[in-house]
């Protein structure tokens, strides 16, 4: 059975995540910033699967080393091991260069790329215990396509993809395999730079999440390291 920890996991594309490993037959820890979020979160899945022994929650700053360690070793003692990390926590604030503030720029790349080093490092060991396993980071078109307002965000995503493709390479031989899938537009209440209108034209939560599965599915042979999802068609 497979057991995985989702960070960003109370909503969007995390949780579309979350219930597609489930759907699978796994188990998942949900990690994210809001408690109450991510009670509603445990609680529809467990309701959803009729099993609340396969869904657990905690409430994660992975900016925080010590609360990223606290996530691991709740995963351990609730599941008594994990083979499947999926950094999905992310978060966006849109501003010019010359006006963006100190306390933004920390925020999205310490979130974005700091907190995704933190967990896949104290994942690592973990995973080399149970023998192998996955991490997949949840990075966006717009580490390869940047944009007006952008900075911070689009180098965060494109130093994610550029860590999961060094990290993929150093830990290919422990059996961990490392992906990194880069959707574009998602329908989801992601903070972007522009906001209403029409939106049935973008990715939905859920076309995410059916890559992440198919991820998982594949042979042991087989590592497909990056993906791009884009819509079918543009706006």
């Amino acid at each position: 059975m497979r057991t995985a920890i989702v960070t960003g996991g109370s909503r969007g594309i995390g949780r579309a995540i979350a219930a597609a490993i489930v759907a699978d037959g796994g188990r998942v820890m949900i990690a994210g910033l809001d408690e109450k979020r991510v009670a509603d979160a445990v609680a529809s899945l467990s309701q959803r699967t009729g099993d609340g022994a396969r869904v657990a929650g905690v409430t994660v700053d992975v900016r925080d080393q010590a609360a990223v360690e606290r996530l691991m070793t709740e995963t351990v003692r609730r599941f008594g091991g994990f083979d499947t990390l999926v950094n999905n926590a992310g978060i966006g604030r849109f501003a010019e260069v010359g006006v963006m503030t100190d306390a933004d720029w920390h925020d999205v790349i310490d979130t974005n790329l700091t907190g995704v080093f933190y967990c896949s490092r104290a994942a690592l060991p973990r995973l080399k215990q149970a023998g192998g396993g996955w991490i997949i980071s949840i990075a966006s078109l717009a580490g390869r396509n940047y944009f007006p307002g952008g900075a911070a965000y689009c180098a965060s995503k494109a130093g994610l993809i550029a860590f999961s493709e060094a990290l993929m390479q150093e830990v290919r031989t422990d059996n961990i395999r490392v992906s990194v899938v880069m959707p574009g537009s998602v329908d989801t209440d992601f903070s972007g730079p522009s906001h209403g209108g029409d939106a049935s034209w973008k990715l939905k939560p859920e076309d995410v999440a059916e890559v992440v599965a198919d991820l998982l599915r594949h042979p042991g042979r087989s590592l497909p390291s990056k993906v791009e999802i884009r819509p079918a068609k543009t706006k």
